[in-house]
């Protein structure tokens, strides 16, 4: 638009001159022509809307001092009426129009010497055409802007409510993460009541037994003492398996996992329960250390499960070798449990059981899968990958 007005600027000026050069008027055409185009220019460079408001009055005035003495600048009219609706009001800017268009109208019936109906027609059509489409694109630019406003009101909304989420998130994991060690220091209290505590407590009967046979049974209390020294013996084992690496003491007799799961079966087998194991293959690799010591431990709060909660008659360990992972199977013929409601509140079933055998698995990268339905048992899986050294 701006174009437009410097284009038709030049060709009325262009017109007069070539008709009417020797005219006494052009020399105040030609400032006036000249301050016209000054004051245009102006107008954008001027931000605030009174300034333009300032500027908006002195430009219409030179422009129809110029159409008064020159009709042909009349077509400078139609820029002057996308000036006057963007810097005025509505109801401001229609009447500005109405007199841009008068004037036009005189200035053209002033050339063509007769009341021609082109010319009373075509430059009030020409305005209304031009101010409807400049309104229609004002109201559509305000719908535009507006939608554009609460776009970017709801991309913060969510981008607040995303930090919110993570914030709450992180939160969670770090409470999951500290119940999971508060669980692992509960359980391990529980171990070392189990086997340490109740160890020495044994030992201080069998000596304080002994102490009290000694001069009457001499026999007797050797035997005390020596089944004291044994429970001694284990005791340090298990000691010793608490400060190193936490492996457990049935690993460390030198017969692996398969044994040591069969002596964690014949303790745990009772008249109630009768705990089986079998194996299947052999691992390609020697399992290390840490891989054995997470299967000892699953299957021992596997079946603190069974016995705790499953009422089972029967168990079994079943312990499959394949290629690339170790599988541990637990599974009893007891009353099963809602898997899916555990796993959506997994401290509902014994505690930290199960948390705790995930918690062991993720460690090393393994999965494990629980199948049960009420009064169907239940059957966990422990995989566990293996890579070759």
């Amino acid at each position: 638009m701006h174009a437009a007005f410097f284009v038709l600027l030049a060709a009325s000026l262009a017109r007069y001159l070539a008709r009417h050069a020797a005219d006494p008027r052009t020399p105040w055409i030609i400032a006036l022509s000249a301050l016209l185009a000054v004051l245009y220019v102006l107008g954008p460079a001027l931000g605030a809307r009174l300034t333009r408001l300032a500027w908006l009055g002195p430009t219409v005035a030179a422009w129809a001092v110029l159409v008064l003495l020159a009709p042909s600048f009349a077509w400078c009219a139609v820029p002057l009426f996308y000036a006057g609706l963007r810097s005025l009001a509505p109801g401001a800017a229609i009447p500005l129009v109405v007199l841009l268009t008068a004037l036009t109208v005189v200035a053209q019936l002033r050339l063509a010497g007769w009341p021609d109906p082109n010319v009373l027609l075509a430059p009030p059509a020409v305005a209304a055409v031009a101010t409807t489409v400049f309104v229609v694109m004002r109201r559509q630019s305000a719908r535009r802007d507006a939608l554009i406003d609460d776009l970017v009101s709801t991309r913060r909304e969510l981008a607040a409510t995303e930090r919110r989420e993570g914030t709450l998130a992180e939160r969670e994991r770090l409470a999951r993460e500290i119940h999971d060690t508060l669980a692992e220091r509960e359980r391990l209290a529980r171990e070392i009541h189990d086997t340490l505590a109740q160890g020495l407590s044994s030992q201080r009967m069998l000596l304080q037994a002994a102490d009290r046979l000694w001069d009457t049974s001499p026999g007797t209390a050797r035997d005390h003492v020596r089944t004291a020294a044994a429970i001694a013996e284990r005791s340090l084992a298990e000691a010793r398996r608490f400060v190193h690496d936490l492996t457990p003491a049935d690993l460390t007799d030198g017969g692996g996992l398969e044994a040591a799961l069969r002596a964690l079966a014949d303790r745990d087998t009772t008249p109630a329960l009768t705990v089986r194991v079998h194996t299947e293959g052999t691992p390609s690799v020697p399992l290390p250390a840490p891989v054995e010591s997470a299967l000892l431990r699953i299957a021992q709060g596997a079946l603190a499960n069974v016995r705790e909660h499953a009422g089972a008659t029967t168990a079994a360990l079943t312990l499959t070798c394949l290629d690339d992972q170790i599988v541990l199977d637990v599974t009893d013929d007891g009353h099963g449990f809602d898997v899916p409601a555990t796993t959506a509140d997994p401290t509902g079933v014994r505690g930290h059981g199960l948390p705790a055998i995930r918690a062991r698995l993720r460690q090393l990268g393994g999965t494990l899968t629980i199948e049960s339905s009420p009064g169907e048992g239940t059957a966990l899986s422990a995989s566990i990958p293996l890579e070759p050294r």
